[in-house]
């Protein structure tokens, strides 16, 4: 079995692994590159293997970077089954559209503004795209062994992080290898803790936050702390996040401030993101995979004012008063986040407040450095608003995390390989792993392949 890293390697992002057994190929997630524009011009170039030679997809999670690619893929000639758990389903039949509705309404905005290199700018994939690509999702159950082609079995294991999120485990004859996927954290308020992996071959390891430890502080201090300072000053408190995840993490503190009385009840808070909605109601239905009880589920729910329309939406900029707005995306790439972003940014009395991982090359990444004004459609908006971060409201486990569910290995596998991380995080990680564990650990590169056999 030859195993080849496509992506997530020196990046958080594009994660893609490439599995060979004889004339079988199959692809371990299927993500899209973001941030700096080097990475995103890979999603443009011709994909390393035809797509129609690959039989099978197995997906980790919904989130876009392991996700995103699929519509493209499928759009080349992928023609194989798509494996995954029932809740990344039922997420990636909301993320991938609304990935195809932006590109496209990107591309146009280019065009009618005049601020593309390309004539004319065109998407990478469309919403088309993606609903066709949703014919091909074949939802498995957890704990579960199945076939993925001749010769190979996988298996999900709850891996935390968000709903459906999963562990994946491919089997041949001869060996195991194991993907972490994006691991959850033992004690986060809302996902249930990583399941215990005990034993395989190979293990191709996470470390968004390998170089770093989460603040124990109760991330709700910051947040209703800068709720309320940003409110005292007549501002308004920009929110951007991540449609699956964070955004229901927020409302859940924000629920139990206002219920505490920390913030005011009556300060309005809007939820801009109609995926992050539909999202949000899955929590309902998939309630074994979380650990709020029926009412918190619905108090979480209903903690914000939904905004359904690009009306409403644009009506909100026009808004003067104290309020609280989550909106995607969480690193600001795009979405309705950027005209609020453009509508806000340059009034010192607002807060743009950050709630989670922000990769290199993002708007995100460039506010918190200080930049003093942000591209955003072609043009630089002052940024005069205080820029804030809550590092620790992370759906990753830390670097102490990663430690402790590695230590649950009855035996070291034959060798680790570091991926899914920023240079610095990725090597801490490695070098953590070695002297702590003695494990054989590898940080590979982009297009490396290795033998397995």
């Amino acid at each position: 079995m030859k195993l080849t890293f496509l992506g997530a390697t020196g990046t958080v992002t594009g994660s893609k692994y490439l599995l060979q057994s004889g004339a079988k190929r199959i692809l371990v997630d299927c993500g899209l590159f973001q941030g700096y524009k080097q990475l995103r011009l890979r999603n443009w170039e011709e994909f390393p293997v035809p797509p129609d030679e690959i039989d099978a997809v197995v997906l980790t999670h919904a989130h876009l970077d392991h996700s995103g690619y699929l519509p493209l893929l499928v759009k080349n000639g992928f023609r194989g089954k798509i494996y995954c758990s029932e809740a990344t389903r039922d997420l990636c039949k909301i993320l991938l559209p609304d990935s195809g509705h932006l590109l496209e309404e990107e591309a146009m905005h280019a065009n009618r503004h005049g601020y593309t290199g390309h004539a004319p700018a065109l998407p990478l994939y469309s919403e088309a795209d993606a609903v066709r690509a949703l014919d091909y999702f074949h939802p498995v159950p957890f704990d579960q062994s199945f076939d993925v082609v001749p010769g190979l079995t996988a298996q999900l294991t709850m891996a935390g992080h968000i709903l459906g999120a999963a562990i994946v485990t491919v089997r041949s004859a001869s060996c195991r290898l194991t993907f972490s996927g994006d691991l959850g954290r033992q004690h986060d308020p809302i996902m249930v803790a990583p399941r215990v992996i005990e034993e395989t071959d190979y293990l191709v390891l996470e470390s968004t936050y390998g170089d770093r430890i989460h603040d124990p502080a109760d991330p709700a201090i910051l947040l209703g702390q800068t709720i309320r300072e940003t409110s005292s000053r007549g501002g308004v408190t920009i929110i951007p996040s991540f449609a699956v995840g964070r955004a229901q993490s927020l409302l859940y503190e924000i629920y139990k401030l206002k219920q505490k009385g920390e913030i005011p009840d009556v300060l309005p808070v809007y939820l801009n993101s109609p995926m992050a909605t539909d999202a949000t109601a899955l929590y309902m239905r998939y309630r074994h995979q979380h650990r709020l009880n029926k009412h918190d589920t619905e108090a979480m729910c209903h903690a914000a004012k939904i905004v359904n329309s690009v009306e409403e939406s644009i009506a909100l900029n026009q808004c003067q008063v104290p309020m609280v707005i989550i909106a995607a995306s969480g690193m600001a790439t795009g979405g309705r986040v950027l005209h609020h972003l453009k509508a806000f940014a340059g009034d010192s009395r607002n807060t743009i407040l950050f709630a989670g991982f922000q990769a290199g090359g993002t708007r995100g990444a460039a506010m918190l450095e200080g930049v003093p004004a942000i591209k955003i459609h072609g043009e630089y908006v002052p940024l005069n608003a205080q820029v804030r971060q809550i590092d620790n409201l992370s759906a990753h486990a830390d670097g102490n995390e990663l430690m402790a569910w590695l230590r649950h290995f009855r035996k070291a596998p034959k060798r680790t390989f570091i991926t899914h991380g920023e240079p610095p995080a990725a090597d801490a990680l490695r070098r953590r792993i070695k002297e702590e564990l003695h494990w054989d650990c590898r940080v590979p590169e982009y297009r490396d392949q290795v033998d397995l056999s």
